[in-house]
């Protein structure tokens, strides 16, 4: 729902290890935003554009919601798409790889929440929504957990690009694409 805009923000930075709050600090540079997650609530309350409230589904344990998944397929369009900053090419360059298929953009769910099945829910849900289309992810070389779950859940890496730092003391990764071809 657009009013849980500002829980997916929270939720969406929190999987993206913090990337997604980078790329909301546009919105402080250009003026149409106090703060990135203000941003980050504006852009996720649009009706339309990849990536919005109605991309969204979120996980809700006893009345609260504990995580999230973002996703949309990718057409080619993509292939059409310049980045808007050198951090972005490589990202850009993986999801062009996987044009027709159904793209998890974001999969968080909250520390406090993890380890009770969450992930695994929200991944279901996802192979249900892609219908006949593979289902394709990217995730941080770093992030083993995450890549222990997708390997879990039939998902092979497929291939790597060495991740553009935004900013100089950034953690080097590598960005890894991983897809899960229907059964």
């Amino acid at each position: 729902m657009r009013s849980e805009a500002a829980e997916l923000a929270i939720l969406i930075d929190i999987a993206s290890h913090g990337f997604a709050a980078w790329l909301w600090y546009g919105g402080v540079l250009a003026k149409s935003a106090e703060t990135a997650f203000e941003d980050g609530r504006n852009r996720l309350r649009q009706d339309s554009g990849l990536g919005t409230w109605s991309d969204a589904v979120v996980a809700v344990l006893e009345e609260e919601v504990v995580g999230v998944s973002v996703s949309y397929g990718i057409d080619a369009s993509i292939l059409e798409i310049e980045p808007k900053h050198p951090v972005l090419a490589p990202l850009l360059a993986l999801q062009r790889e996987v044009v027709g298929h159904w793209f998890i953009d974001s999969l968080g769910v909250y520390r406090a929440h993890r380890g009770k099945g969450i992930g695994g829910a929200l991944l279901e849900n996802e192979f249900i929504r892609a219908g006949e289309a593979q289902v394709s992810l990217i995730t941080e070389s770093h992030n083993e957990k995450a890549q222990a779950l997708y390997k879990r859940n039939g998902f092979e890496e497929v291939t790597r690009a060495r991740a553009v730092p935004p900013f100089e003391d950034s953690r080097k990764h590598d960005w890894v694409l991983f897809t899960r071809k229907v059964a």
